[in-house]
């Protein structure tokens, strides 16, 4: 018999655990792709900063020691954590909302369309040019106003909702095909890894393209980009051609795995919890 699903306050609780858990493994190697994505135009006949993911890790550990790989992660992990308590709530709904009963099993295109729900909020960390969560607010209003907060807010939508839709696609998919025979639903830690790594990938085939995008808009100075995302769009394929738009997928692959790992076995962990201390909640 399939576990039942679990309850809205489960999914949040859950998925902010997740969340955190997706911090704390993959901050080193997120801070590697945003440098890359946001280094400078090399001018004619000169290099890069960086050369490449282990050029700019080791330039980091080198120049700030290994804790540089962490720098910034106070807002990532305030902000991260209660996202993905929202992104799993809204795939819980999201799936309820196309049930005609509880134990309904899903389409693929189903369960594509939940995770497009879980997508629509805007999440980003910004550049790690400020001090914490509460001077970025101050520094982006005082220079830019209100919109300046909300600046990139497209990008990530244009990133997040098709790529949360692939990424709860994918991980329900696997967790399907990955069950042992009679237990559907029911994985084991390891295979809960492989389901989890493999849906992070896939979601960040979908969203590296507008990530670059959204990376390159909210650390340009302001009026560069007049138009937003188009503006970005634009001057990337201008100067820098198609290629431009997969810069930092490396750190990201290599991140995706672990991170989104430990994102779902943390999510798993937490509802089995959860189901233990508080069965009717």
């Amino acid at each position: 018999m399939p576990e039942k699903p679990p309850s809205a306050i489960k999914d949040f609780l859950a998925g902010g655990f997740g969340g955190a858990c997706t911090v704390v493994v993959g901050h080193p190697l997120d801070t590697i792709k945003v440098r890359l994505q946001t280094q400078p135009i090399p001018e004619p006949g000169k290099k890069a900063l960086y050369s490449g993911t282990w050029d700019c890790a080791l330039k980091t550990i080198r120049n700030e020691g290994f804790f540089g790989l962490y720098k910034g992660m106070a807002a990532p992990l305030i902000g991260v954590t209660p996202m993905f308590a929202i992104c799993f709530l809204g795939f819980g709904i999201g799936k309820k909302l196309q049930q005609t009963s509880p134990d309904q099993k899903l389409t693929a295109v189903q369960l594509f369309n939940a995770g497009m729900l879980s997508g629509v909020q805007a999440a980003g960390t910004g550049p790690t040019l400020y001090k914490g969560p509460i001077d970025v607010v101050k520094v982006l209003y005082r220079e830019g106003g209100i919109r300046s907060i909300y600046k990139g807010t497209c990008a990530t939508l244009l990133r997040d909702v098709p790529a949360s839709g692939m990424y709860f696609m994918t991980y329900e998919w696997l967790k399907r095909a990955l069950a042992p025979e009679g237990k559907e639903g029911e994985l084991s830690p390891l295979r809960t890894i492989v389901a989890g790594g493999f849906a992070g990938m896939f979601n960040w085939l979908v969203a590296i393209g507008p990530d670059v995008l959204k990376s390159r808009l909210q650390t340009a100075p302001e009026g560069k980009y007049p138009n937003g995302i188009r503006s970005v769009f634009m001057d990337i394929i201008r100067t820098e051609g198609p290629r431009a738009l997969f810069k930092g997928a490396a750190p990201v692959m290599i991140r995706a795995f672990p991170a989104n790992a430990a994102c779902f076995l943390g999510y798993e962990v937490a509802i089995k919890f959860l189901n233990i201390i508080a069965p009717n909640m």
